[in-house]
């Protein structure tokens, strides 16, 4: 959790409550990291961490719009902004589904 605070203090987002949610609370298998966070003025924030080796196609953006709204769902309220964090290589057309889609990628 500690990087991704780190990186998105460097770009000015300070938050004032972060918390973690495991993907076995939303019945989801995968490995990724949740949190979901308020910042300064209140607005709440989804924020995904994925680290994998292999690259990020359409379908991965199809499998985080699926965990998006489960969390959606399990906390009982919409997001006003949603980020993800991506180690591994991206796909061109799953990036501009990305930012078509409403998404932060970092």
């Amino acid at each position: 959790m500690q990087i991704v605070v780190d990186t998105l203090r460097k770009k000015g987002k300070i938050y004032k409550k972060m918390q973690e949610i495991s993907p076995r609370e939303l019945g989801v298998r995968n490995k990724i990291r949740i949190y979901k966070a308020t910042d300064t003025t209140g607005y709440f924030w989804a924020i995904f961490a994925v680290s994998q080796k292999s690259r990020l196609l359409m379908k991965d953006v199809h499998k985080f719009e699926e965990i998006y709204a489960k969390l959606t769902l399990y906390c009982d309220h919409n997001f006003k902004h949603k980020v993800i964090f991506i180690d591994a290589p991206l796909c061109s057309k799953a990036k501009e589904a990305f930012t078509t889609q409403g998404w932060k990628i970092q």
